[in-house]
């Protein structure tokens, strides 16, 4: 069911560092996925890590996804193999794994995600085997499609990022830089120079080992997508439904006022 042709093509795409563009959810409401893929979105990240969606929910914005020709990947809420293996049952292509900082952590997530004999993920029968009726073609392309993107955001994970980006089976690294603020002892502050810099170490050892390299914009325009790109950025996440129904929250607030005020 995973195999449309958007995910025929996604991962060559990915490991080609050619510019994908990503839209992000954390309300598990699936209408609203519906609509970010009308954008022209390359794949829909689920944000299970800092939200309340539920495995549920998230398998009906998969389905949502798909059914309007994009790639989900759901970033898991901890390093946790029940959670990857019923999200990848439901039909994801792949996963979004926080906080990854050592080679133990990406030996176990390849274990996690990948079939036999490359990992050690348990074969079942579920949406993303069509029921039982793709389970041979699902099983046999799997270890080949699939995607896993890890996440640098701590210290360790930079000055480990080499190592992490020398499996085989990690696809791309995406920067967090308000969780790598903490981990360098700056919480919050995201334009820190420190952490500036080791988003930009991060960049060159994934251009230099030939894997994708992800960030996020606030809000998302031309300009500052053309700028990710220039910086080095294979895929950016255009902002999230949480942060387009903040700025509508704080543009009304505005225009509120200026009416009642008048």
């Amino acid at each position: 069911m995973p195999y449309t042709a958007a995910a025929e093509t996604f991962r060559q795409r990915l490991r080609g560092r050619q510019p994908l563009f990503a839209g992000w959810t954390s309300i598990g409401h699936p209408q609203i996925t519906e609509a970010m893929a009308l954008s022209g979105i390359d794949f829909i990240g689920i944000d299970i890590e800092h939200s309340t969606i539920s495995l549920e929910q998230s398998q009906r914005i998969i389905a949502a996804a798909q059914a309007g020709g994009t790639v989900c990947l759901p970033r898991i809420a901890s390093h946790n193999p029940e959670m990857i293996k019923r999200l990848l049952d439901s039909g994801a292509e792949g996963v979004i794994v926080p906080m990854v900082s050592s080679v133990e952590e990406v030996e176990r997530i390849v274990s996690w995600v990948k079939y036999p004999p490359t990992g050690r993920r348990s074969f079942g029968v579920a949406r993303a085997q069509a029921y039982g009726e793709g389970f041979a073609d699902y099983a046999a392309r799997w270890n080949e499609l699939s995607s896993i993107i890890i996440q640098i955001e701590t210290v360790e994970g930079v000055e480990n990022i080499d190592k992490l980006l020398a499996f085989e089976e990690i696809d791309g690294a995406m920067v967090g830089p308000y969780d790598l603020s903490g981990s360098l002892g700056i919480p919050g502050q995201i334009d820190h120079p420190r952490v500036a810099e080791a988003g930009r170490q991060v960049v060159e050892s994934c251009a230099k080992a030939g894997r994708a390299c992800g960030t996020q914009l606030v809000d998302p325009d031309a300009e500052s997508m053309s700028q990710a790109i220039a910086d080095g950025y294979t895929f950016t996440v255009l902002s999230s439904d949480v942060f387009l129904l903040g700025s509508w929250a704080k543009r009304m607030r505005g225009a509120i006022g200026e009416v009642r005020g008048s």
